[in-house]
C-alpha cells in the first residue's frame, strides 16, 4: 500500500508518538527474522524525519517546470534505464535526502501533476511488465497510486480496479479522478468485490494480476495512537496469512493460461511474504515462480535488498540513504496445463 504519511517536524516531539507495544512485538519477531540489518531498519522506521518520497510525474498533464526544478535540487531519476522492462513513460524523481514536497490538493476538472510515494511501491508494477492493449486487475487497489503507476507505464485495453473497503475505496476514485484523462477513465472499471470472489465473477479475464494485499503495514502500525487497538491489531495478525492465500487463489482464478501476477506487501514479516508465496505454489502444479533477482541487481543503488531465499521474490528495507520500503514482492506465471 502506497504511504501517505506526513513528514513528522522534528522541533514538534508530539508529531509522531511510537508505539510500545507495536515496537516491542516487532522487536521480537524481526530480530530474528532479519538479524542484524533489524537495527538499521528499526533506526529508520522509528525515524519520520529520516524518511524519503518519491515524486511519479504524471504524464497526461506533465509538469516539465517541476522536472526542471527538481534537476536543480539535485533529485535524479529512479533507475536510469537500468532495469528490463522500464517504460520511458514513467518518469520518478528521488532525493538522497529526506525532503517531501508538498502535496497538490484535489480540484475537480483539474489533473495532478505529480503524485508522492515510497519509491519501492513501484517496483512491484514494474515486475508486471505491463503492454499496451492488456487486460489488468488491481485486485486491492485503495489508495490507487499503483493503479495510477500501472498507467504511467502503458495503455491497457481494460483496467479494473478493485476495493472491498468503502472508505478506501472513494480515495482511490478520488486519485483516478485527479490523475486520470476522461478518455482513459473509459477502459477503467472501478469496483467494491470482496477480493476472495473476483476469481468465480471473472474466470480467466486478466493478462495480468496485481495483488496489493491487506498486511501489517510496519511503518504506519508502529506509530498507532490506541495501545489497545494495536494490541488487538497484533493478535490478529496470524490471521492475515490466511486472507492473503485466499485473495491469490482468487487472483489466480482470474488469470488466463500465460498470465503474469504480482504479489505484494509493506510488511516484513515473512509468515505474510515467503511463506504466503510457498503455499500458493506448493498448492498449484500450474502456478510457476519467476526469477526476478536481476531487477534487484539493476536497482541495487537506489534500494537495499534483504535475502527472502527465493528467486521469484525480493524484499526492499529500509537502509540509511535508501529509506524505502518495506516492501515484498513476488512474481507468478499461470501455466497453459492444469
Amino acid at each position: 500500500m502506497v504511504l501517505t504519511l506526513l513528514k513528522a517536524k522534528p522541533e514538534r516531539k508530539l508529531a509522531k508518538q511510537i508505539c510500545k507495544v507495536v515496537l516491542d512485538h516487532f522487536e521480537k519477531q524481526y530480530s530474528k527474522e532479519l538479524g542484524d540489518a533489524w537495527n538499521t531498519v528499526r533506526d529508520i522506521l522509528t525515524s519520520p524525519s529520516c524518511w524519503q518520497y518519491a515524486v511519479l510525474l504524471n504524464r497526461f498533464n506533465y509538469p516539465f517546470e517541476l522536472e526542471k526544478n527538481l534537476h536543480l535540487k539535485g533529485y535524479h531519476s529512479l533507475f536510469q534505464g537500468s532495469l528490463p522492462y522500464y517504460p520511458q513513460s514513467m518518469k520518478c524523481y528521488l532525493s538522497r535526502t529526506p525532503h517531501r514536497m508538498p502535496s497538490e490538493r484535489h480540484q475537480v476538472g483539474n489533473l495532478k501533476q505529480y503524485y508522492l510515494l515510497n519509491a519501492a511501491s513501484l517496483l512491484p508494477v514494474l515486475a508486471l511488465e505491463l503492454r499496451d492493449g492488456e487486460k489488468v486487475l488491481d485486485l486491492c487497489a485503495a489508495p490507487g497510486g499503483k493503479s495510477l503507476a500501472l498507467l504511467q507505464c502503458a495503455y491497457p485495453g481494460y483496467l479494473h480496479c478493485n476495493e472491498y473497503d468503502s472508505l478506501r475505496l472513494r480515495w482511490l476514485r478520488q486519485t483516478l479522478e485527479s490523475f486520470i484523462p476522461q478518455p482513459l477513465v473509459n477502459v477503467i472499471k472501478v469496483s467494491e468485490l470482496d477480493g476472495r470472489e473476483m476469481g468465480d465473477a471473472q474466470p480467466e479475464t486478466f493478462d495480468k494480476v496485481l495483488v496489493d494485499a491487506p498486511c501489517s503495514n510496519d511503518r504506519s502500525w508502529l506509530f498507532s495512537s490506541d495501545s489497545q487497538k494495536a494490541a488487538c491489531r497484533i493478535s490478529q495478525r496470524r490471521n492475515l496469512p490466511l486472507l492473503q492465500i485466499e485473495l491469490l487463489r482468487s487472483a489466480i482464478k482470474a488469470l488466463r493460461p500465460g498470465g503474469l501476477l504480482v504479489y505484494s506487501t509493506c510488511t516484513l514479516s515473512k509468515a505474510e511474504n515467503q511463506d504466503v508465496i510457498s503455499e500458493v505454489l506448493n498448492s498449484y502444479s500450474n502456478i510457476m515462480p519467476v526469477d526476478i533477482k536481476e531487477m534487484a541487481r539493476a536497482c541495487s543503488h537506489d534500494f537495499t535488498f534483504a535475502p527472502t531465499g527465493q528467486e521469484c521474490g525480493l524484499l526492499v528495507i529500509p537502509d540509511k540513504g535508501k529509506a524505502w520500503g518495506p516492501m515484498y514482492f513476488a512474481k507468478l506465471k499461470k501455466s497453459w496445463t492444469t
